[in-house]
């Protein structure tokens, strides 16, 4: 037993080219093109740290900093482990399977081959969806897929940080992510991107969802939502909150997000080659990019424009945060709309958004950073806009939506919606009693008065012999 675990750690990622007959060779543009964009996305983590950083107090920049660097340690070896296998291995339709733990079976061929398995013959006769080759990108190695892959799985779990800021153990953070990551992440990623998933394209449900709406930001966003409610407010909240304490901060961090969001969406293609949908020549890496900064471009306009009717003066923190809220909402809908429906759903989702955030304050509840009504909301509205938006004129492989006719789709995109609501927000909920039972959620009160940055980690992020004294 000792040894074919020794061997399945040392030998997993060679291991697939032992059930190689004779695969396909790897498209090098392709390659290069989802290696880049894997890249792109993993920039991501970084920007959100800066972006958020950037809003709280200066005693807590490393803490928040910190919240997100870390899940590229954690997912970065969990997903290695057994992230993907449950992610994107044949399994049930709501989990995937533990085939290609330690990247067991997943290596430089263009296609999954499924290791042998004691009971994988049984497996085949009972279901064809468990047959030897499981191909989710055809032509760059099945590694490439899945390192992609991985930086959605890291990002998405930090972007629950925002709701938590400034009062949540690390140690219980780390636990938490960790948790999240295997027991929430993991299942909706099968359900919606997986083949024999239960929600998505593959074979299931058929919503549409092309880089991550469902997937990576409602999950979040509710998530983050549960979370901030479970943890309770923080001792300075509402009336002694402090401004933003470094805003070069925010637009920085928003700008990494923009320019890595090209990854992000474009890189859902899986492939810069053209092809064709019905008489039209298509590029779903093209198509995706365009889409993607005209939304983000019409979501900070439209923030802009409310905060200067409204409020008389446009902020640079509320451009920023339009633009994200223009992202989240083209992010399900990338792969499937035109640039006038990107405009429209950039618009559409910012507005939402804006008062989202407003209305949040009035319920009294301490989502910190507004991560629910940018990343929850956001989300949600573009997976309606994605049904509503979505044509086969541009990706053949998709569905049109009401506006072509198909009112079925917009009742698709609600169940997802409905079932990410749940799996979400329960499986938060559960996780986080678990710990509190445990290890306990938050700091002690006077750790949190004074900073999370000494109080948690020892260091602190602006030294008093340069002049700036934490606020």
């Amino acid at each position: 037993m000792i040894g074919a675990i020794t061997l399945l750690f040392l030998g997993g990622p060679l291991m697939g080219n032992a059930f190689a007959q004779t695969p396909p060779a790897a498209d090098t543009g392709d390659t290069a093109f989802m290696l880049i964009s894997a890249a792109l996305v993993l920039l991501m983590t970084p920007g959100l740290a800066f972006f958020y950083g950037g809003f709280v107090r200066s005693r807590n920049i490393l803490n928040t900093l910190m919240m997100s660097f870390v899940l590229m340690a954690i997912v970065g070896v969990t997903w290695i482990l057994w992230g993907y296998s449950l992610s994107f291995a044949p399994g049930l339709p709501f989990i995937g399977g533990l085939q290609w733990f330690g990247l067991n079976g997943v290596g430089l061929e263009t296609q999954g081959y499924l290791p042998h398995l004691p009971y994988e013959d049984a497996l085949k006769a009972a279901d064809p969806k468990y047959a030897d080759v499981v191909s989710y990108a055809g032509t760059i190695p099945h590694q490439a897929f899945m390192i992609y892959q991985a930086m959605f799985a890291i990002i998405t779990p930090a972007l629950i940080s925002g709701a938590i800021a400034e009062r949540m153990s690390f140690r219980a953070y780390s636990l938490f992510v960790l948790l999240w990551s295997t027991f929430v992440y993991a299942p909706l990623d099968h359900m919606v991107w997986a083949k024999g998933g239960f929600l998505g394209l593959y074979g299931g449900l058929g919503a549409l969802d092309f880089a991550g709406g469902t997937v990576v930001h409602i999950s979040s966003g509710v998530s983050a939502l549960v979370a901030a409610i479970v943890l309770g407010p923080r001792k300075t909240y509402p009336d002694r909150l402090s401004p933003p304490h470094n805003v070069p901060f925010i637009l920085l961090g928003a700008g990494l997000l923009w320019f890595g969001w090209f990854g992000f969406n474009a890189g859902s293609a899986l492939s810069v080659a053209s092809g064709t949908s019905g008489n039209l020549t298509t590029n779903l890496a093209t198509t995706a990019f365009v889409a993607t900064n005209t939304a983000a471009a019409a979501g900070a306009l439209m923030w802009l424009i409310l905060e200067g009717v409204l409020r008389g003066k446009p902020t640079a923190v509320g451009a920023a945060t339009g633009a994200v809220a223009g992202l989240v909402g083209i992010t399900p809908a990338a792969g499937f709309v035109t640039p006038l429906s990107a405009i429209l759903i950039g618009f559409i989702t910012a507005f939402v958004c804006f008062y989202a955030v407003s209305f949040k304050h009035k319920l009294e509840i301490d989502d910190a950073l507004d991560t629910y009504p940018v990343h929850g909301v956001g989300g949600t509205v573009g997976a309606i806009l994605t049904a509503i938006f979505a044509t086969t004129q541009v990706n053949g492989g998709g569905k049109d939506g009401v506006l072509r006719g198909n009112f079925g789709e917009l009742g698709v995109e609600l169940v997802a919606i409905a079932i990410a609501y749940a799996i979400a927000g329960v499986g938060t909920w559960v996780i986080l009693k678990v710990i509190d039972a445990t290890v306990g959620l938050r700091v002690k009160e006077e750790a949190e008065l004074q900073g999370l940055d000494i109080n948690e980690h020892g260091e602190e992020g602006y030294n008093s012999e340069f002049g700036d004294r934490p606020t």
